[in-house]
């Protein structure tokens, strides 16, 4: 962020002294009076160019920074329009004062004597002479310090304007980045407690029925928390790590249930070398098995993981209690996942949930 904040201040300073050497060197390259040596082009520019630089410099750094970006516009113009007016009319008592006459035109008394020539055999010597063309009164000084005063105000402010709004959304670029990475710790702070206190209920009903499957269970959960504690602490993971950390949680909550629950998870013989978010998946995984499974009828549970060349399907169905069906259907799990899919993927993912009487379906999609 600040080598793009650095190129912009060294492409506005270009900017400004491109215009200012134009101003400068523009009307003495193209002068009509090449009877005047160069240096006195050269003062007579800077005669205009000293009163501009002070307007260019007050527009600048006060009026600009203190009126303009404040939303004291009125300041502003009336402000601008007063300065202006006083340089100019500084301008003029300059030029006025320092005016010349024009020396007077020498006449040369031997061609005053002589006879007007005798105009060429074929022309017509009836015919009035021509009247010699006037020549343009020049602009003066003061007025091409008013005209080049609205130019280089209007330039100068334009260009502030431009960086200023730049600057800004940048900053608006900068805060939602920050935004962005405080509501994924956030989310991930809210999943993690909610998971493992399901977890640790489902251990806590194995400690009295099954010694050896609890001791098994709080290995399960071990490694699964090493993999919370020291594998996701990046804002990625790799999906081979993610889905051993599914199957490890999945044959967790197998030991709970009886066989009247059919949980089925389909994963690809091979796994992609891809980076994921972590827990993308829990939360989907974790209703499933709050809203999914009865321990008085069959129940089942069916996850498919399908990665594809840029895409990764991910497809999770459940059986609805009489429980779920009552209740509807809203976790805090499924919210975070909600927001963290947006926060991640912006609109780059489709996630369609289907809600009927008897199933309930989730349907993920996500790039690679």
């Amino acid at each position: 962020m600040k080598t793009r904040e650095n190129q912009l201040k060294y492409t506005e300073g270009a900017l400004v002294v491109f215009i200012w050497l134009v101003l400068l060197i523009t009307p003495i390259l193209f002068r009509e009076d090449n009877n005047n040596p160069m240096w006195r082009s050269v003062v007579n520019q800077l005669e205009i160019l000293v009163p501009l630089s002070i307007l260019f410099l007050i527009n600048r750094f006060v009026l600009v920074s203190k009126f303009l970006f404040k939303g004291k516009i009125k300041m502003y113009v009336v402000s601008l329009l007063g300065i202006i007016l006083f340089l100019t009319i500084g301008s003029y008592v300059y030029d006025t004062n320092n005016m010349k006459p024009p020396p007077p035109k020498k006449i040369n008394v031997e061609n005053k004597l002589q006879p007007p020539p005798v105009p060429p055999a074929g022309r017509d010597e009836h015919r009035p002479p021509q009247p010699g063309k006037r020549q343009p009164r020049p602009v003066p000084p003061f007025a091409n310090f008013l005209i080049f005063s609205f130019l280089v105000v209007g330039f100068d402010t334009g260009l502030r304007s431009g960086m200023r709004w730049i600057e800004v959304e940048n900053e608006k670029v900068k805060l939602e980045k920050e935004n962005v990475s405080n509501q994924l710790a956030l989310l991930k702070t809210q999943v993690s407690p909610h998971f493992f206190m399901n977890t640790l209920n489902n251990i806590h009903s194995l400690v009295d029925t099954n010694t050896e499957e609890a001791k098994e269970a709080i290995i399960k959960l071990s490694k699964m928390m090493r993999y919370l504690l020291y594998e996701t602490e990046a804002e990625q993971t790799t999906l081979k790590k993610e889905v051993e950390f599914l199957e490890s949680y999945i044959n967790l909550m197998k030991l709970r249930f009886s066989e009247k629950v059919r949980i089925t998870l389909t994963l690809p013989g091979t796994i992609p070398d891809a980076a994921i978010p972590p827990f993308l998946f829990t939360s989907f995984i974790e209703n499933a098995f709050k809203h999914g499974i009865s321990y008085k009828n069959d129940s089942f549970i069916t996850i498919d993981l399908i990665p594809g060349k840029e895409k990764l399907l991910f497809t999770i169905k459940n059986s609805k209690t009489e429980k779920s069906q009552i209740n509807e259907f809203s976790g805090i799990g499924i919210e975070n996942t909600r927001k963290r899919l947006a926060l991640l993927y912006g609109n780059n993912y489709h996630l369609d949930i289907i809600d009927n009487d008897e199933l309930f379906t989730v349907n993920l999609t996500v790039p690679l």
